[in-house]
C-alpha cells in the first residue's frame, strides 16, 4: 500500500481520500502492535524477574541439602551445623563426648542440623542418604549413626547402620524423636536438643542408665473465681465478724457508762 502511494505522488496524481485512509489505519495498527509488543516484553521481563527472585529465595534451602550431601566423610568433627544453631561450647562438648564414645565402643555418631528440608522432606530418608554418601558400603556404615535436627519443622531423626540400630534400639529412637527433639525445638533450645539427645544415645551405647525423657512444662491453669462452697464459707465468716463488732460496739459503751455511774 505504501508503494502505491509513493508511485502516485511521483506521477503527480493526487491520492484520493479513500487511498489515504488505509495508510493511516495501517500506521495506527502498527503503532498499537508495537505498543502491545513493548507491553508484552515488559510483562515478560517482570515475570522473569519474579521467577528469578523466587528461584533465588528457594535456592538456599535446596542448596543447603545438597551441600550436606556433598560434605566429605567427617574425620575431625562429629557435627555438621548447617543451620548454625550450635554454640561454640556445645560443639566442643559433643565433639569430646562422641570422640570418646567412638574410642570406647566403636560406634560413631554424627550430629547434623539443617534449617529445612525441601528436596527430601522425610527426615529419616535424608539422614540415611547422608550416611550412605559418607559410608557407601554396608560394612563401613554398620556402626555409624546420625542425629538429625530440622529447625524449621521442629523435627528430626536418629538412624544408622544395622549394628548401630541394634545397639540403640527402636524404643530409644522413638523416645528421642517424640520428646527431646520436638520439646526443645519448640522452645528453640537447639543446643539442649542436641546435648540431651547425645547424652541418651551415649548412655545407651556405653551400657549405662539412659537419662529419662524430658517432659513439657505445661502451665498450670489456676482458678480466678470462688466455688459455691468457698463463697458460702466466706459469707459465714463475714457475718460472724460483723455481728461480733456490733456486739462489741454496744457492750463497751454500756460497760463504760456503768463504770461511771458506779463511782458516783
Amino acid at each position: 500500500m505504501a508503494l502505491r502511494c509513493q508511485a502516485g505522488a511521483k506521477a503527480g496524481v493526487r491520492p484520493t481520500r479513500s487511498a489515504v485512509r488505509p495508510v493511516v489505519c495501517r500506521r495506527s495498527i502498527v503503532c498499537n502492535a508495537q505498543q502491545q509488543s513493548n507491553l508484552g516484553q515488559k510483562l515478560a521481563s517482570a515475570g522473569a524477574a519474579a521467577l528469578l527472585s523466587l528461584g533465588c529465595l528457594g535456592a538456599p534451602a535446596i542448596a543447603s541439602e545438597f551441600d550436606i550431601l556433598a560434605e566429605p566423610t567427617p574425620t575431625a568433627n562429629y557435627f555438621v551445623d548447617d543451620a548454625n544453631v550450635l554454640s561454640k561450647s556445645t560443639r566442643g562438648d559433643i565433639n569430646k563426648r562422641l570422640k570418646l564414645l567412638e574410642i570406647s565402643t566403636g560406634y560413631r555418631v554424627e550430629v547434623i542440623t539443617v534449617r529445612r528440608l525441601e528436596f527430601e522432606t522425610d527426615a529419616f530418608a535424608f539422614a540415611d542418604k547422608v550416611l550412605a554418601n559418607w559410608y557407601p558400603s554396608a560394612e563401613e556404615g554398620k556402626n555409624k549413626g546420625a542425629l538429625l535436627v530440622v529447625t524449621a519443622s521442629k523435627e528430626g531423626a536418629v538412624t544408622g547402620g544395622q549394628g548401630f540400630a541394634d545397639a540403640v534400639g527402636e524404643e530409644l529412637v522413638e523416645s528421642i524423636i517424640t520428646t527431646n527433639i520436638p520439646i526443645f525445638t519448640e522452645e528453640e533450645k537447639y543446643n539442649q536438643t542436641v546435648v540431651s539427645s547425645v547424652e541418651r544415645l551415649e548412655a545407651k551405647l556405653l551400657g549405662n542408665k539412659v537419662p529419662e525423657a524430658p517432659t513439657r512444662n505445661e502451665a498450670r491453669a489456676e482458678r480466678t473465681y470462688k466455688t459455691k462452697e468457698e463463697t458460702e464459707k466466706s459469707k459465714n465468716v463475714t457475718s460472724t465478724v460483723v455481728v461480733t463488732l456490733l456486739i462489741i460496739a454496744c457492750i463497751v459503751p454500756m460497760l463504760q457508762y456503768y463504770g461511771y455511774t458506779a463511782k458516783d
